[in-house]
């Protein structure tokens, strides 16, 4: 009785706290995210000439022959990216969770470096390599072996696959170790060949995983700027022609800039709901999982699949490989030299420190507010369900959806001017990583938390704890590690903002992937190397202590 009055008297202040947390969490995506997407909104329905209401930068995007273009290449780039990881992502996983080779834990840690290696770094190592003076490309042609520069849409859509393939690897091997062995076995029973058993049983069971994977690419392909801004030359996508309408609109109405973001965003949106129907149809859940056990390949059998599964490793981490490799040659000025040194750390340490010291700045920052709105914001979805919070969840979406370089056009669309004038300052680059990486921690916190009981919960609140104590005491620790993963993947992935930084970044704000895509812009590959080398490094460390967190559950961290 005493415990019922006691919970009785504690229920509304506990509700309070929660609906403060949910008005700031609502404030919070009200300035960040809906009203600079209300403003590009507004800018791509306002005719750059009268400042009326007009269809007119709609009707010239339907006109004008470049941006018809630009919209066939994004869903190009898209649609191939996506085929290219999906067939080597999933090549990769069967092989490495269907058969016993060597080096299974070094593929997955490998595929995972390529995961987070800065999207650009990987077009700029696939320049250094078959560039119009790239090594492989002068190497052959010593040989009289001619083979095309790598730049236009071959290329992008090769560094899209190799980029992306990561992810396909993870989801999926997670799902095909999820296979009930016993459903293979009732196949093999009735004299299914392996090859049938696999497309008819095995292929069907993992779709979901296997549709997942596969758009989440499209996504980050058509959204990807710096690949198509270096390698593609001339084949312009929504997201370099954005960028490029936007620099050259400079003092007007944002307005064509603001139609392709609308553009890029529509086609990311369809996509989503595509795959949201097909997932929704019946997906097969496994109750007693009997894991597949990798069956022994010999001989020449054995010697295909290492060679397969380590020619889509090593092209994955090819750019990671390089750069370490080119940051320690030697430089005279921007030429690389023969032999190995530290000229282009000396350079950087003596010439480019304010890159380094911003991003390490900003990241952490940005970090810790992302671990700390993102678990209350978490919480609310996983244990205040209701349709408000259901809401909030959705537009949480919105950020996976909106490419880096349409939030940079409507945060400066939206912040130029007073009352909140942001522009030019280190706070506009850090609510723009935040509000695009807080789904993350979020994701992360409401996923951990629908594995925990809330009754510890609510009994620590009838023994008099306050809500908000219950849950820093009680809750807290339980899900400390999806905490922590979601707050390293925010770290990373912080770090390595490129497109939204280039459209805000003046020159005392500039962050370290910004000052790698320009220095790559104008040639200066020592400087790219040793900066991106260091990019790679910090990012290391920060997935290595993630992995030892999460207790090695890759998949938890994709």
């Amino acid at each position: 009785g005493v415990a019922m009055s006691r919970a009785a008297s504690t229920a509304p202040r506990g509700d309070a706290f929660w609906r403060i947390v949910e008005i700031v969490a609502w404030a919070i995506l009200a300035v960040l995210l809906i009203a600079p997407l209300w403003t590009i909104m507004i800018a791509s329905f306002t005719d750059n000439v009268s400042g009326g209401w007009s269809l007119s930068n709609y009707r010239e995007l339907f006109a004008r022959n470049d941006l018809l273009v630009a919209i066939f290449n994004t869903i190009v780039v898209g649609v191939g990216g996506a085929l290219g990881a999906m067939i080597l992502g999933l090549t990769l996983a069967v092989i490495t969770t269907r058969f016993q080779i060597p080096g299974r834990v070094l593929i997955q840690t490998v595929a995972l470096i390529a995961l987070v290696a800065p999207p650009f770094i990987g077009a700029y190592a696939w320049i250094v390599l078959f560039g119009s003076n790239g090594i492989v490309r002068t190497t052959l042609a010593g040989f009289g072996i001619d083979i095309p520069p790598i730049f236009g849409m071959p290329g992008v859509i090769l560094v899209f696959a190799l980029k992306f393939m990561p992810h396909v690897f993870l989801i999926t091997s997670a799902a095909l170790a999820n296979v009930n062995r016993s459903v293979e076995e009732a196949a093999e029973s009735l004299g299914v060949t392996p090859l049938q058993r696999f497309f008819r049983i095995t292929l069907p069971l993992i779709t979901p995983a296997i549709a997942m994977s596969a758009l989440l690419a499209f996504v980050l392909s058509i959204a990807d700027f710096g690949t198509p801004k270096l390698i593609g030359r001339n084949t312009q996508v929504l997201a370099t022609k954005a960028f490029d309408l936007f620099t050259g609109e400079v003092g007007g109405n944002p307005g064509m800039a603001s139609a392709l973001s609308i553009a890029l965003m529509a086609i990311s949106l369809v996509v989503i709901w595509l795959q949201r129907r097909a997932v929704s149809r019946d997906v097969y859940h496994n109750s007693l999982t009997k894991p597949v056990a990798p069956s022994e390949v010999r001989g020449v059998k054995a010697l295909a699949l290492n060679l397969i599964a380590w020619t889509i490793t090593l092209s994955a981490a090819m750019p990671v490989i390089v750069v370490a490799i080119f940051s320690f040659r030697r430089t005279r000025g921007p030429v690389f030299q023969d032999g190995f040194g530290l000229d282009s750390y000396r350079r950087v340490m003596a010439t480019v420190t304010t890159p380094i010291i911003n991003t390490l700045v900003y990241s952490f920052t940005v970090t810790f507010a992302i671990v700390v709105v993102g678990t209350l914001i978490g919480y609310l979805i996983a244990r205040r369900p209701k349709a408000s919070t259901a809401l909030l969840d959705g537009l949480l979406m919105a950020p996976y959806v909106v490419p880096g370089i349409v939030i940079g056009i409507a945060f400066i669309a939206r912040f130029n001017d007073p009352p909140i004038a942001l522009t030019g300052t280190g706070l506009v680059i850090m609510l723009a990583v935040f509000i695009r990486r807080l789904p993350y921690a979020a994701r992360s916190v409401a996923a951990s938390l629908k594995q925990v009981s809330g009754s510890l919960e609510e009994a620590a609140i009838s023994l008099g704890y306050s809500p908000a104590r219950a849950f820093v005491k009680v809750t807290a620790p339980l899900i400390g590690p999806g905490i922590l993963a979601g707050a390293l993947m925010s770290f990373v992935t912080a770090m390595n903002e490129l497109s939204s930084s280039l459209v805000l970044y003046v020159g005392r704000t500039i962050t370290m992937p910004v000052r790698i895509y320009l220095a790559v812009s104008d040639g200066e590959y020592g400087t790219a190397s040793a900066l991106s080398a260091m990019l790679l490094a910090m990012t290391g460390v920060a997935v290595y202590v993630a992995f030892r967190v999460a207790g090695r559950k890759a998949s938890a961290l994709v």
